[in-house]
């Protein structure tokens, strides 16, 4: 992230939102505008077929020293528009919402008061009253309560994209995959102060949902899962692969040292026993799960951090608001974004191939 240009960024993923957009951006401009703070808004265009980003490149041209607009060159899923929000914006407060039209930009300043207030590093949108499907609010009813059930974490909305945070916890987020759910749950992992604050939950006015919420609870479970062991385990994966290796280990110790008893105290045969490849198979098993922690360990304090999760296919900003280079862009990856400065662009965007 690069130096603090702003008080406030406002960073926007867009999927396929042309029809919402229009009034979003009015909305959003208005509600920045309410809070009296130097601000940006940043619009990620996540590989959108439908206009989305040429859309984008007008509202920057329209208004260029507060609109940046970054086109990725694929759809690479909400986190890594986000990871690439996060990395362009310059804001000492960062907030997400979603360009659907659903969240209200006007009730951002409820989020910053609450914030301010109680000295919070993170303040989430709670959806008290969702206006969606049934599926959806179902869905989200489950994904929540198993969420608090499994982190301990006392919140109502974890998968708001109505967030407000201090631009710390956006630098230290780890971003991928679909952890873009988990955002309050690494957040306070981390150690930072969490908050969140009822919102206004709209019904979709234009467009359509991207989301099935039915085929998409399996695999957030599964990244509750990931969170977990991450959040848990992730300094020291030996207590929980050695845990488990441990008590494999330990039973099938027991298990031959019973059937060993068998065979040299009471002289009966063992070799026809299931119990004795039961036994063999827990102690190899255990084995390997203790050298897979020791492996885990090494590798956590060895290795760096993983590429960024996205790929940019050009940026329209001036050039006071270009980002530094990541460490992860080198010389010879010159192709992995393409910066093009206001000054330079003219009227239309470059295409996109």
């Amino acid at each position: 992230m690069e130096q603090r240009r702003v008080e406030l960024s406002a960073i926007v993923p867009v999927f396929d939102e042309v029809d919402s957009l229009p009034t979003f951006h009015t909305e959003l401009v208005s509600a920045l505008d309410d809070t009296g703070r130097r601000a940006e808004i940043v619009y990620v265009d996540d590989g959108s077929t439908d206009g989305s980003a040429e859309l984008l490149h007008k509202l920057h041209l329209s208004d260029p020293e507060r609109v940046r607009v970054i086109v990725l060159r694929r759809n690479f899923g909400k986190s890594g528009a986000l990871a690439a929000g996060f990395d362009a914006a310059s804001g000492e407060l960062i907030a997400t919402l979603d360009a659907d039209g659903q969240d209200v930009p006007g009730e951002l300043g409820n989020l910053l008061a609450r914030l301010e207030a109680d000295g919070l590093d993170l303040v989430g949108g709670w959806r008290e009253h969702r206006d969606d499907r049934v599926v959806k609010r179902v869905t989200s009813l489950l994904y929540n309560a198993a969420t608090r059930r499994m982190t301990g974490l006392d919140l109502h909305d974890f998968n708001t994209g109505y967030k407000l945070f201090r631009a710390e916890v956006a630098e230290e987020l780890p971003l991928y995959g679909e952890f873009h759910r988990f955002v309050p749950v690494l957040a306070h992992d981390l150690g930072f102060r969490i908050g969140e604050v009822a919102v206004t939950h709209r019904r979709r006015q234009a467009g359509r949902s991207k989301y099935l919420s039915v085929l998409r609870f399996p695999k957030t479970l599964l990244d509750l899962l990931t969170v977990m062991f991450l959040t848990r385990f992730a300094d020291r994966p030996l207590y929980f692969f050695g845990g488990a290796g441990a008590l494999l280990s330990t039973s099938g110790l027991v298990i031959l040292a019973y059937l060993a008893f068998i065979r040299l105290v009471l002289n009966q045969g063992i070799g026809t026993r299931p119990l004795l490849q039961f036994g063999i198979l827990a102690l190899l098993v255990g084995v390997q799960l203790i050298a897979t922690g020791f492996i885990g360990d090494v590798l956590r304090h060895s290795v760096g951090r993983e590429r960024q999760p996205y790929r940019v296919r050009a940026r329209y900003e001036t050039p006071s608001q270009t980002p530094h280079e990541t460490p992860s862009q080198t010389p010879n990856d010159t192709r992995s974004e393409t910066r093009v400065d206001a000054a330079a662009s003219g009227d239309e965007p470059p295409p996109l191939i």
